[in-house]
């Protein structure tokens, strides 16, 4: 199993501040639709395909793989995506929350393993390798919190 975490200030020093609600919004609408926060061409379809009070269902093609993910809002908390198809089977999640000094602060998480492959197996360990990495989840977490100023910057939030 892959297990891999990371967490961010949501306002470091010499940014634009954001609320919980701002970030909560640019959360969502990244749930919604990831082409808005990828990197130009990685994402190239996500489409919610069915809603409900407690969940929704997106298809998505991110880096020429198409999968299906369930998921659930806990409003202003966290977002979790489960992988119900694709290479990776397991959840990631987004969560807000504030630290000791009540700074806010953006924490990715994720337990995964990988459909067919052998459990600590070479692919896993790259995966795992790949996560942790300075392109991993870090990153991503960095170009989300880009992107939501730039969208609040364009009253988009």
């Amino acid at each position: 199993m892959i297990y891999s975490t990371a967490t961010l200030p949501v306002n470091p020093d010499g940014e634009i501040p954001l609320t919980r609600e701002q970030i909560w919004a640019g959360l969502e609408l990244k749930a919604r639709d990831a082409r808005l926060f990828l990197p130009p061409g990685l994402c190239t379809r996500c489409d919610v395909i069915e809603e409900s009070a407690t969940h929704f269902v997106r298809d998505a093609t991110i880096g020429g793989i198409d999968l299906r993910e369930i998921i659930t809002l806990d409003p202003f908390e966290k977002v979790s995506f489960f992988q119900a198809t694709g290479p990776r089977e397991g959840a990631i999640v987004n969560e807000l929350y504030e630290d000791d000094h009540g700074a806010l602060q953006l924490r990715f998480y994720c337990y995964i393993g990988l459909r067919g492959k052998h459990p600590g197996g070479a692919e896993e360990r790259a995966e795992q390798a790949q996560f942790d990495g300075d392109m991993g989840y870090k990153a991503a977490l960095f170009s989300t919190l880009k992107r939501t100023r730039e969208l609040r910057a364009e009253g988009r939030l």
